[in-house]
């Protein structure tokens, strides 16, 4: 996270004893930039995941002692192919011998939640979502195979039930939406707080210039972003769009692509800045945990057109900050799009949105949820 070394963190954070768990460590998308902000904040604390790639995260994460079961160096190459490795994760994650500590804080999206506490340890999970691969999303990750389905739907099963029964090893789930909030009520039976993750408003700013003559889409690559949708939309207009990112869709989807789309792929953080600033809306089609990028764009000033569920729900203002658009269809996303283009936005309006998601706010909220956690600990003795 651009800017981190300039957070201030609470003097509380400096006594504690903490142990941190993330599931991997191989890229900077939005959960690595939360660890990064939390590695910032405990610069003392060890880390445990199942996979480490040095070259995929930023210093601050690998000034960390980093811990990875032996088990589990096999995982790298299977890369593209990860998620039929999920079978293992479950036992592999049980394998890490964490240290007595004052707090565990693991930031999970798939199988670290399930990391085994020691003596009086309290365990915090920070979780993007129960297990999505399991619980959600499932022809978008595995296909529409029916042979395929039949296979794998015993194995879901299994993780489901390991997913359940280990949260058990959580003291206090935070949850990054409300919309998350409700799956870790319906899939675990518990409660959460909810601190919205952090997003650097000190680095994405409005350049206070007209927009250019672009749309934008920041995303990976990846099916269930439904990158797809805003592809094939834009074929029915004449709009330039513009998508930054990479991923295992990126071959298919410059092959279905008009002459108005283009193919950004990866682009550091200060491209992707001035990309923001200059463009005239951003388009989410996908349903997300939270969606930090809507965020990033409203903090440039420049409003978005997002699809109407999951966190964006929670982030884009109708009418003030973008638009929604209901039914994930190209017809609707067009329709949104062209609706947007035609709205007077005020870029300050939407910065003041955008402001709501702050890294001190996420640092204050969370620090909140960790003391409630602690003293719960400190009742039962």
């Amino acid at each position: 996270m651009a800017g981190v070394s300039a957070v201030r963190f609470p003097h509380s954070w400096s006594d504690l004893n903490v142990v941190l768990g993330h599931d991997w460590l191989v890229g900077m998308r939005g959960g690595e930039r939360v660890v990064e902000l939390l590695c910032a904040g405990f610069p003392r604390a060890p880390m445990y995941t199942l996979v480490h790639d040095p070259a995929s995260v930023s210093a601050v994460i690998n000034a960390h002692p980093i811990h990875t079961p032996p088990a589990a160096r096999f995982i790298p190459m299977f890369a593209s192919h990860y998620r039929y490795l999920l079978p293992v994760l479950p036992a592999l994650v049980e394998t890490l011998k964490v240290p007595e500590a004052d707090l565990i804080l693991s930031t999970s999206h798939c199988v670290v939640k399930g990391i085994k506490p020691v003596g009086r340890t309290r365990h915090l999970c920070y979780c993007f979502t129960p297990m999505r691969y399991a619980w959600l999303f499932y022809s978008e990750y595995f296909g529409t195979s029916g042979l395929k389905k039949s296979v794998l739907t015993r194995i879901l099963a299994r993780l489901r039930d390991w997913d359940r029964r280990t949260s058990d090893r959580v003291d206090r789930f935070v949850a990054i939406s409300q919309h998350v909030r409700a799956r870790i009520r319906d899939f675990y039976g518990r409660d959460a707080d909810v601190v919205y993750p952090p997003v650097n408003t000190s680095y994405w700013t409005p350049a206070h210039s007209p927009p250019g003559n672009y749309d934008l889409l920041v995303s990976a690559l990846v099916p269930y972003k439904r990158v797809d949708l805003a592809v094939r939309a834009y074929q029915r207009t004449d709009r330039r769009l513009l998508v930054v990112g990479t991923g295992p869709q990126a071959r298919e989807l410059r092959r279905i692509a008009s002459s108005n789309v283009s193919f950004l792929g990866w682009r550091t953080d200060n491209e992707i800045l001035g990309l923001y600033r200059g463009c005239r809306l951003l388009v989410f089609p996908g349903e997300e945990d939270f969606g930090i990028v809507p965020v990033e764009a409203q903090a440039c000033g420049r409003p978005v057109v997002a699809y109407a569920r999951g966190g964006a729900l929670e982030t884009v203002r109708e009418g003030e900050t973008g638009l929604f658009f209901k039914q994930q269809t190209e017809e609707a996303l067009v329709d949104a799009v062209e609706k947007c283009a035609a709205v007077d936005w005020d870029p300050n309006v939407i910065r003041i949105n955008a402001e709501r998601f702050s890294a001190e706010r996420f640092i204050s909220d969370l620090s909140a949820s960790i003391s409630e956690c602690l003293q719960t600990r400190q009742a039962e003795r």
